[in-house]
């Protein structure tokens, strides 16, 4: 065994070597990268002085050097602020878990400030014994730990007419995907018992907007949650603090925030912009109603328009993939436009109603791409393209848009949003 260099020892050379043989192996040695590893090390200003206190921030921050990893939202969208979008940044992402932060926000009356202390549930309608719940009263019952994904039904309504928005956290930013912790809602249904007739529950949330939704019996008796945690801690106020409905697989505004009741019934409690939100007229004149469950769905999230390749030669395609009717088997990825297909890597957890995290390492030679990305799901259904789904539904379908994302690499790294036929 030889013996380690004297740390002595000048260590410019050694040093410099080494990067230039490691980088030159991944296909980088002459790239913007690889110069600027292979510059001799030199003592930093940040390692001369000491650093922050260790609570200097008493909630954790990311770095400065972080500050644009953040949620937007697109003024022209909506009529105000407080009925609209904060899309999640996807291109600055990796693994499965949206950070609480960062995930996206849908409100219909702004975000309201909730004093848990305050904040009753109620189940009444047709119940044996309608109770009145407390945020404690809540966490005393058994408690579960589930990961899903949470879209929005109208993520990617944009993009149904054509390339629209020049960036995938506007494309595809109205999705997130975490862990909550919860009690099943079935739970709390046992608790005060329903009657032979109950068919339909009505949640109601308690933000300014008072919304509704109405959702079949089954569906909550099955994995429907209470949660009052996300992540491992509370709720923030955009995601429903102190505590929201969870509706595994199914579109988000069925998730109803800040939960104040849950009605028992027999029938459905369809208002009229419930109905219009289910109900979408097809191509053929007929209408596509009840469209509750989220199609399998996939995006290429690096690169992006907003994260271009800097460099060519190793790099990495990287993704997430959905599918609100079970689990995600396969990924496949075109470098093409859809001519020739392989099959990516998935890596990390694969979870029902949960997104996957994808990839496909590409060794870059600078040549224009085309790249697609295709998911499959253990039902057997395979994402379609925009085309097939628009000779269906036609292009004023545009809730549920899951067709197949096309980015455009340009010979210099620069990403287009783009369409092939």
């Amino acid at each position: 065994m030889k013996k380690p260099s004297d740390s002595r020892a000048p260590a410019q050379v050694s040093r410099r070597a080494m990067l230039a043989a490691s980088t030159a192996a991944l296909g980088l040695a002459g790239t913007r990268a690889a110069q600027a590893e292979q510059k001799p090390l030199t003592v930093s200003e940040w390692a001369t002085q000491l650093g922050r206190p260790v609570d200097d921030h008493a909630y954790g921050v990311p770095s400065k050097f972080e500050a644009g990893v953040i949620r937007r939202r697109v003024d022209w969208l909506t009529a105000t602020a407080e009925s609209s979008v904060a899309f999640t940044p996807l291109a600055a992402l990796e693994g499965i878990i949206t950070p609480n932060g960062l995930g996206f926000i849908r409100d219909h009356g702004g975000t309201p400030d909730i004093d848990p202390a305050q904040h009753r549930l109620v189940i009444e309608g047709l119940v044996e014994k309608p109770l009145i719940f407390t945020l404690e009263d809540i966490k005393r019952f058994p408690r579960v730990n589930r990961i899903h994904f949470c879209e929005c039904a109208a993520n990617s309504a944009m993009e149904n007419n054509g390339p629209q928005m020049q960036a995938v956290q506007y494309s595809h930013g109205m999705v997130h995907n975490a862990m909550y912790t919860g009690v099943l809602l079935k739970t709390l249904l046992e608790a005060v018992g329903l009657k032979p007739n109950a068919k339909y529950v009505m949640p109601e949330g308690g933000d300014a907007s008072g919304l509704t939704r109405t959702i079949p019996l089954d569906k909550a008796l099955d994995d429907c949650m209470i949660a009052y945690n996300m992540n491992g801690e509370a709720l923030h106020p955009g995601h429903g603090y102190p505590m929201r409905l969870v509706v595994p697989g199914w579109q988000a505004n069925m998730w109803v925030k800040w939960i104040r009741r849950i009605k028992v019934g027999d029938e459905p409690f369809m208002t009229h912009e419930e109905t219009a939100k289910y109900t979408s007229l097809m191509k053929d004149g007929r209408s596509r109603m009840f469209t509750w469950p989220m199609d399998a769905k996939s995006v290429i999230t690096s690169p992006a328009p907003e994260a271009p390749w800097m460099s060519k030669g190793q790099n990495v395609i990287s993704g997430i993939a959905w599918s609100g009717r079970g689990t995600i088997k396969q990924v496949d990825v075109s470098l093409d436009g859809g001519k020739n297909w392989v099959k990516a890597q998935i890596e990390g957890p694969v979870l029902p109603f949960s997104m996957v995290r994808f990839y496909v390492n590409t060794d870059w030679n600078g040549d224009e791409l085309l790249l697609q990305s295709r998911a499959h799901d253990n039902t057997g259904y395979v994402q379609p393209t925009k085309n097939m789904l628009r000779a269906i539904r036609g292009r004023s379908f545009n809730y549920h848009n899951n067709g197949i994302q096309t980015w455009q690499v340009r010979k210099i790294g620069e990403v287009n949003n783009v369409e092939v036929s």
